[in-house]
């Protein structure tokens, strides 16, 4: 299996890197932002740079939207995993309009209130991964899988 994972830097990307037990047993393709955290927590896989920032930023968006389109015609992921932030939207809009698999995480600092990304994503995501009860409010299609921190 072939897999997309797409997220900001910081916190979004520590929260996806701690699925590594089920990422490294795949083919992977990482889109992120460029920087110190990126490079030394994925050396050695391959990574490739999306524009930031993409908050209120229509320009990056629209690039976001064209990296999305060619990443993954290129790829040809089988699924598409994103816990956000703003780059993950335009990926996940293309990846089910293209029928890629798409799995969102909701943060685990988005306790009462959803994000911003997750309520985009949430009509394009086939499987939508919470990590605390209080989530289901927002999200009641979503499957309760606990905390990653």
């Amino acid at each position: 299996m072939k897999v997309l994972l797409v997220c900001s830097s910081g916190g979004h990307l520590a929260q996806l890197y701690r699925l590594r037990p089920w990422w490294q047993r795949h083919e992977r393709v990482w889109v992120t932002f460029a920087g110190s955290h990126a490079e030394s927590l994925l050396r050695g896989e391959t990574v490739l740079p999306a524009f930031a920032p993409t908050t209120r930023n229509i320009p990056n968006a629209l690039r976001n939207l064209r990296l999305a389109f060619s990443v993954i015609r290129a790829e040809r992921p089988d699924v598409l995993v994103s816990d956000g932030a703003g780059v993950a939207f335009p990926f996940f809009l293309l990846g089910r309009a293209l029928r890629v698999r798409t799995v969102y995480l909701e943060v685990y600092d988005r306790i009462s209130r959803p994000s911003l990304t997750g309520r985009l994503c949430y009509p394009f995501t086939e499987l939508f991964i919470l990590q605390w009860p209080e989530q289901a409010a927002s999200y009641p299609r979503g499957t309760l899988i606990g905390s990653l921190l």
